[in-house]
C-alpha cells in the first residue's frame, strides 16, 4: 500500500508551486519593496510556468488545480500593477487599476467550467511587458510613467478580447525545453541590458502583431456571420 500522505504531497506538488509563486510578493509591502518588484515579476512567472510544467509532466492536473492557478495568477498580478500604480501614481496608478480590473474579469470568466473561453490575452503577457517598460526605462534612463500606460491600456482591451492572440512567444512554447527558454530569456533581459532591447522588441512586437492579426480576423469572421 503507498503512504497516503506521499502520495496527498505528489498529487499536489504543482498546486504548491501555484502558492510559492505568490507568497514572497509579501516583499512589495515593506517601506522599500518596490526595489524588489523586477526580481519578484520573473520569480513570479517562472513559478506560473513551473507548476503547468510539473502539472503535465506527473500527470497530476486536475479542475482544482486549474483554479488555483487562475486565482494565484489574479492575486499575483494585480499585486504587481498595484506596486507600479502606487510608486509612480498619476495617471499610471488609476490606468493601472482599470488593467487590475481586466485581470479579476479574466481570472474569474476561467473559474467557471462551463463557460468556454473566447480569447483574450494571458494575464501573464501584461507582466512581462511591464518588466520589459521598467527594464528598459532603466537603461535609456527614461520616464516609463507614458509607455507603463499604454500598455495597461491595450492588455486592459486584449484581456478581455473575444478572440485570441495567435503567435505570442510564450503561446508557442509548448514544451517544457521552451518553456524554460522564454524564462532564460527574461533572466537574461534582466541581467544583461545589451541584449534586453532585443528581447523586449521581440515579446512586444509579436504581441502587437498577434493584436492586428486576430483581430482583423474576427472583424472579418463577424462581417461574414449571416444575421439571424
Amino acid at each position: 500500500m503507498g503512504n497516503p500522505q506521499g502520495n496527498f504531497i505528489y498529487r499536489n506538488l504543482a498546486n504548491a508551486t501555484s502558492i510559492l509563486g505568490v507568497l514572497p510578493l509579501v516583499l512589495l509591502f515593506l517601506e522599500d519593496g518596490y526595489r524588489y518588484l523586477i526580481p519578484l515579476i520573473i520569480f513570479n512567472n517562472v513559478m506560473d510556468d513551473l507548476d503547468g510544467i510539473l502539472a503535465a509532466k506527473l500527470n497530476i492536473r486536475s479542475r482544482f488545480g486549474a483554479n488555483l492557478d487562475n486565482v494565484c495568477d489574479a492575486v499575483a498580478h494585480v499585486a504587481l500593477i498595484s506596486a507600479v500604480g502606487a510608486h509612480f501614481g498619476g495617471s499610471v496608478l488609476m490606468v493601472g487599476m482599470i488593467a487590475a480590473a481586466s485581470i479579476i474579469l479574466r481570472a474569474t470568466s476561467r473559474l467557471n467550467p462551463d463557460v468556454a473561453i473566447a480569447g483574450g490575452s494571458p494575464t501573464n503577457e501584461l507582466m512581462r511587458h511591464m518588466l520589459f517598460v521598467l527594464l528598459l526605462a532603466q537603461l535609456f534612463d527614461v520616464d516609463p510613467g507614458l509607455y507603463l500606460v499604454l500598455i495597461f491600456i491595450l492588455h486592459s482591451v486584449t484581456m478581455v478580447a473575444p478572440f485570441k492572440l495567435p503567435i505570442l512567444i510564450r503561446g508557442l512554447a509548448k514544451t517544457a525545453t521552451m518553456v524554460a527558454l522564454v524564462n532564460v530569456a527574461l533572466v537574461a533581459a534582466w541581467l544583461i541590458p545589451s541584449i534586453t532591447p532585443f528581447i523586449a522588441a521581440a515579446f512586444i512586437a509579436t504581441y502587437l502583431y498577434s493584436f492586428v492579426v486576430g483581430g482583423g480576423q474576427w472583424l472579418k469572421e463577424r462581417a461574414n456571420k449571416p444575421c439571424d
